[in-house]
């Protein structure tokens, strides 16, 4: 059955999932939530409403702020149109900026980048063009790709194939100069997103032309990095083209974007120091460095791999239909390639030739080492996206909508080398084929009268479906030879579908009352693993299911128009990936575990937020708790060779903390405005069977500390300063706190960074740009990988 098929299957069935008395519940109050009227909606009640969710906003930053309160929920940002329904009914905080905000304080060449100074938020992105930018949250670490979402328009970004470095969200999909706004709710406190949103959901609204447009930018950038023995200079560029227009209901976008980019070291091979004497058949070299791991102890650095050089492309072409007054219609179709090749820099030298040395045995100073991990290799990517949205954005009695998307992995091959250096032997790893499929049916109904009290009901069911194939073959010539014996192959599938209805209920003027609730019924099948190495014979894995409900409530007060508050308590179940499950991975000396009887993570949410508004300055104050049951971790035991990652759970652990945020315009000084947080959190492992001395300890990849704020000064019109600040406290990647070392490559720092950038509009639509980030040339990693060093920019934005 083909992906398309399976799709149709499963909208054809009426309820294609095991019904309890909740679900019955969640479908009748839905149905019987719409008036017959409430379809029939006049052209007067249509022009009436909001602004089609895809309408122009302003591009250019004015001199104040303006604060709107959407339910219960209070954002600020420049001349923002509304939140995305899904957002505006949200009982969580939300935090937004919009493209003019971006432009002012963010040196922007990758999409990830627009996130960069928003509250709690880090996304791991380790140089400029890498394709790994995992979004950590106050409450989820930098590894933890399933634990929150990224849409593009309410089309799906983040990749929930599996729960790791290697599946990131597909920023690629969405070309910087397109963004509008970017919100962020944290939490998983509405009933209409899955249990995924543990960490938080994240939307980035794009652009939809009401009238002739042509946008075209381009960015360069310089990288001055030196660390052990390599020292690079790194240069990268970006350059985007944009084109829409409208001709009464027909609308129509266009982007190219192409992404130049070369990156520093991503790891280094390292030993810890020997006092074992070399055999006489290793190859005496010279040229290692020494330094201090993460743990404390010393270690031997050999040379510098994963140095990614990568050009990735993006066609965009975005369709809009305004079939009446009150219902449109839009389609995207997105193809993204990427080329990459990674390569390889030894620190040794082979004492008798000269030559540099790769991998295998060798004698330093008479002392035994084993060199491993200097693998070059290379990556061939096409990825491919269509998504439909069908429905009405009028804000009157009742709105819907239908969201259909379908993100395939046209072409994906990742060749390198087995033994560099010793032979042109290598592997082929393949995924074709690999990819997933989601639906939404919603609506909304906005009574005028209920009981004499105002309610805004939204309700909707909900279908997902991950696919997963993975092969591996075995090549004689890495770079360019044909594939041979199939070494290792894994798949499966997972499936989601869920009935959720959420009411935003006005109590009383001060009062509001939402309560929501979400079933889910999650299964997982076709389940396959094979590898020469570990399991020679087949393994067919047995299908399984269940069934979950979350239930969500918030109850907000506004003591007055300025000042409200709220309390928010959510339910959320974060069900296996079907790589977590399956997939089974052999890289280098590297083995990842797959284990098909994970338990789904459990996970309760408080937080209790009280926000200020004073003219146009928001001041925020947040407490938030998250108890988290049978917590899915990759824990990798690096005193084996391969070192073992397996994934398990752990029983128990809590994420507890305060955040602190402001924005606020001209403060002092006409057009100085201020945006800022300060977040504090407190991790713990309470319980841990597989592991009982991880008890107590601090939960990893979570800092006690983080701190983000934007210093915007507009001197006129035309020009705009900008400083930037990026605040974290070190944190540890092992469940039992050894990495105690954490400034250092393989821990996780501490850092302190200041960004600046300046921008000048030489013309009414030509603004141009140069900036710097880390302007202190502060070396700090994230386990293991080094983040960027100094880095200049220099743009030029034109638009319409």
């Amino acid at each position: 059955m083909t992906t398309s098929t399976r799709v149709r299957a499963a909208f054809a069935c009426p309820l294609p999932m095991p019904l309890s008395a909740f679900s019955v519940a969640l479908l009748a109050a839905g149905l019987a939530a719409v008036p017959v009227s409430a379809l029939a909606l006049t052209q007067a009640q249509a022009a009436g409403g909001s602004p089609s969710p895809r309408a122009k906003s302003s591009q250019h930053k004015s001199t104040s702020q303006e604060s709107t309160t959407l339910s219960t929920v209070n954002v600020s940002g420049h001349a923002m149109r509304p939140l995305p329904p899904a957002l505006a009914s949200a009982p969580a905080v939300v935090e937004s900026v919009t493209a003019a905000q971006i432009h002012d304080t963010v040196n922007l060449m990758t999409t990830a980048e627009a996130l960069k100074y928003l509250p709690s938020i880090e996304v791991r992105e380790r140089f400029i063009g890498d394709r790994n930018g995992i979004v950590g949250t106050r409450t989820t670490g930098t590894v933890s790709s399933a634990e929150s979402l990224v849409y593009a328009d309410g089309m799906l970004l983040s990749n929930l194939l599996g729960n790791s470095y290697a599946f990131p969200p597909r920023w690629g999909l969405v070309s910087p100069s397109e963004i509008e706004r970017v919100d962020v709710m944290y939490g998983p406190f509405s009933a209409l997103y899955p249990g995924n949103s543990m960490g938080g959901v994240i939307t980035l609204e794009t652009r939809m032309p009401t009238r002739r447009e042509f946008h075209a930018a381009v960015i360069g950038s310089l990288e001055r990095f030196n660390l052990h023995g390599t020292h690079q200079r790194n240069g990268s560029g970006d350059f985007n083209l944009a084109a829409g227009d409208r001709w009464g209901v027909f609308s129509l976008w266009a982007t190219y974007d192409h992404l130049a980019a070369q990156g520093h070291p991503a790891s280094f091979s390292t030993a810890a120091v020997s006092d074992k004497t070399a055999s006489g058949d290793a190859t005496v070299v010279a040229g290692a460095r020494q330094d201090i791991d993460q743990n404390g102890q010393p270690r031997k650095v050999f040379g510098a791999y994963a140095i990614d050089h990568s050009a990735q492309d993006l066609g965009k072409l975005k369709l809009g239909w305004d079939i009446s007054p009150a219902l449109h219609a839009y389609y995207t179709l997105g193809v993204w390639h990427n080329d990459s090749q990674t390569a390889v820099s030894s620190y040794l030298t082979d004492l008798a030739t000269g030559q540099p040395f790769y991998n295998g045995s060798v004698s330093i100073d008479g002392n035994a080492y084993k060199v491993s991990g200097l693998n070059p290799g290379t990556a061939d990517e096409t990825h491919l996206l269509n998504a439909l949205s069908l429905g009405t954005d009028t804000h009157g009695p009742f709105d819907w909508n239908i969201d259909y998307s379908d993100y395939r992995y046209l072409k994906d091959d990742a060749r390198s080398a087995s033994n560099y250096g010793q032979s042109d032997a290598g592997k082929n790893t393949v995924m074709d084929g690999t990819g997933w499929q989601t639906g939404e049916l919603r609506g909304t109904w906005r009574p005028a009268s209920w009981l004499g009290q105002t309610h805004v009901l939204t309700f909707g069911y909900h279908i997902d479906d991950f696919r997963l194939r993975q092969s591996t073959y075995a090549l004689a010539d890495w770079r360019n030879g044909p594939n041979g014996a199939l070494t290792a192959a894994s798949g499966g599938q997972t499936q989601t579908q869920a009935l959720y209805l959420q009411d935003t209920w006005m109590l009383a003027p001060r009062w509001t009352l939402t309560l929501g609730g979400r079933e889910e019924y999650w299964r997982a099948f076709d389940g396959f693993n094979r590898n020469v190495s570990t399991t020679p014979t087949l393994a067919n894995y047995a299908r399984q299911s269940r069934t979950d409900f979350s239930p969500k409530a918030a109850l907000s007060f506004d003591f007055t128009p300025s000042l409200m508050t709220r309390l928010s308590f959510g339910r959320a179940v974060r069900y296996p990936t079907v790589t977590e499950l399956y997939q089974q991975v052999t890289s280098g000396n590297q083995l990842v575990q797959n284990n098909p009887n994970l338990k789904p993570e459990d996970v309760r949410s408080y937080d209790w937020t009280t926000q200020y508004t004073r003219n146009e300055n928001v001041f925020r104050l947040s407490l938030f708790q998250q108890n988290l049951r049978d917590a899915l971790f990759s824990q990798t035991d690096t005193t084996v060779s391969p070192s073992l990652t397996a994934i398990g759970n752990i029983d128990r652990a809590r994420i507890r903390g305060a955040e602190g945020a402001v924005n606020a315009t001209d403060i002092g000084v006409p057009g100085l405005d201020l945006s800022g947080s300060v977040t504090y959190a407190q991790s713990v492992v309470q319980k841990d069977t597989p592991s009982p001395a991880a008890a107590g300890k601090q939960f990893p990849r979570i800092p006690r500390w983080r701190a983000r704020a934007t210093l915007t000064y507009h001197a006129g019109d035309r020009l705009t300063y900008a400083l930037g600040y990026r605040y974290a406290s070190g944190a540890y990647s092992t469940l039992l706190n050894t990495d105690i070392d954490h400034d250092t490559y393989g821990g996780i720092s501490r850092y302190s960074v200041f960004d600046a950038k300046l921008s000048y509009r030489l013309a009414t639509h030509l603004t141009a740009s140069i900036g710097v980030d880390n302007l202190g040339n502060e070396k700090y990693y994230v386990s293991p990988h080094p983040y960027p060093q100094r880095t200049v920019f220099a743009g030029l934005r034109y638009g319409d």
